[in-house]
């Protein structure tokens, strides 16, 4: 045995050898091998730097019973071989011990699937990936110097290489690269800030030259301040901002929920509103995991269960899939579960969301045509006030501008919002040009998105901020 615990390091055979291991009636092993890689910066100059490696196996063990199937799930890090055993058996006396069937509860996703690679190493990142972007951003650190402004920010790239096993024959791998850069530009007085972010899977494609240059633009801006009281203004809002609200708007779109009357999908006399026109705009709400530059697994890959996810899924493929279709409602999130509650097409959730029906037109281009109205930069701090309406409050932050006869004439205080994005949607009467955008409020959970500018005449600055 102990050869075999030497051997036991790749992590396709510590999935392997979870699933020889079970004595459930089912299981589900999956196995996600972890690398990171980060710089840091403050007052144009790199700060901390660090490269880390992690492992976390998650085990799903089913146990039929007279009443039908339990589930335990039990998922552990930095495993090793002599800890295989001890996992496996916790998950089955978290199935045994679970007081009953499982709700969820559906026949696991059967093979003969199985991934190139399976047996191949995990794909990891290193410092490697900065090896072009490290030395534009010390360019970048030189000209904010000379232009009398500091730079903060960090540059995170991770890897994450899922191995999926199961005892119904499923062995299938995916592996998701994942980078995001957050660069802020402040005054030497620190009166002046703004913010830039880009979401990119390897770095080549982020210039941190070029985001300093806007960013620059945007404190130049500042230099003037007017002061507005709150009210309801014409607002351009940028990529980012829409990403925020509707990553939001996506993760309360769970149909079960819709159904049983909890939030605003539901109809009053019970039932869903898919279907119904929910924007003025031909605008198409999308997620598909073989999006160029925002792909994702291709088949679910679920530690737990919920309302919109379940561990008896795990390996069923995902599609491209509209949720919303030119306007109008045509998925609500679903497994095969709540599909089946429902009525609902099973729709299973994707890691990446799209907008898509607006015009070619930059958001520059969108400024140049405003009479009069607020440019935000980005969202923060956002919470839920009402599920029944998907009312959200937060704030604005690093920077609003006020737009007047197409110029941005100046900064203006921050404010904080009380807005429904499935409302926004509603009210908008333009958007831009979808592009790549990083969230700044979800960009820790969620960073594959790509967005338009949207404008709305009469977006709800509830009451002024000190916040910067």
């Amino acid at each position: 045995m102990s050869g075999r615990k030497g051997r036991l390091g790749k992590p396709h055979e510590l999935v392997e050898r979870a699933l020889e291991l079970s004595r459930a009636d089912g299981c589900v092993v999956i196995a996600d091998e972890h690398s990171t890689a980060n710089l840091r910066w403050a007052g144009n100059a790199l700060t901390t730097n660090g490269v880390t490696r992690g492992r976390t196996l998650t085990v799903i063990a089913t146990v039929d019973g007279a009443r039908g199937t339990a589930s335990g799930v039990v998922s552990r890090s930095a495993v090793t071989a002599a800890d295989l055993e001890p996992l496996v058996r916790a998950a089955e006396e978290a199935a045994r011990s679970a007081g009953g069937a499982a709700e969820d509860a559906r026949p696991l996703v059967s093979g003969p699937a199985h991934s190139p690679g399976f047996t191949d190493a995990p794909h990891e990142t290193s410092s490697a990936v900065f090896a072009d972007f490290a030395p534009a951003l010390g360019e970048a650190f030189a000209t904010a110097r000379a232009g009398g402004r500091e730079l903060y920010g960090f540059a995170n790239h991770e890897q994450v290489s899922s191995y999926l096993g199961t005892s119904t024959g499923l062995r299938l791998r995916h592996d998701q690269p994942m980078g995001t850069l957050e660069l802020n530009a402040k005054s030497p007085d620190r009166t002046r800030s703004a913010w830039a972010g880009r979401s990119t899977r390897d770095f080549t494609d982020v210039d941190p030259g070029e985001m300093d240059t806007g960013l620059a633009r945007r404190l130049g801006w500042a230099k003037r301040r007017i002061a507005l009281p709150a009210g309801r203004y014409e607002t351009l809002l940028p990529p980012t901002a829409v990403a925020d609200l509707l990553i939001y708007q996506y993760w309360s779109a769970a149909g079960r929920d819709a159904a049983e009357g909890r939030t605003v999908f539901s109809t009053p006399g019970g039932g869903t509103r898919v279907g119904e026109k929910l924007a003025g705009l031909p605008l198409t709400l999308r997620s598909d995991p073989h999006e160029p530059g925002l792909e994702t697994a291709p088949f679910v890959l679920a530690h737990s269960s919920g309302g919109d996810s379940s561990v008896f899924d795990n390996g069923l493929p995902l599609t491209a899939t509209d949720w919303i279709s030119e306007g109008s409602l045509s998925r609500l999130v679903t497994t095969r579960h709540s599909a089946e509650l429902t009525g609902l097409p099973v729709a299973p959730a994707i890691g990446n969301l799209i907008l898509d029906g607006g015009e070619d037109r930059s958001l520059d281009e969108m400024v140049a045509s405003t009479g009069r109205g607020l440019l935000l930069t980005c969202l923060w701090y956002i919470r839920e006030v009402d599920p029944a309406t998907l009312l959200l409050t937060g704030l604005t932050r690093d920077g609003v501008y006020l737009v007047e006869d197409g110029e941005v004439v100046g900064e203006v205080n921050n404010f904080r919002f009380n807005e429904s994005p499935v409302n926004l949607l509603g009210r908008a009467v333009e958007a831009g040009r979808t592009e790549k955008t990083l969230p700044r409020e979800w960009g820790d959970w969620f960073t594959r998105a790509a967005m338009p500018a949207l404008r709305v005449p009469d977006f709800n600055m509830s009451s002024v901020s000190q916040g910067v």
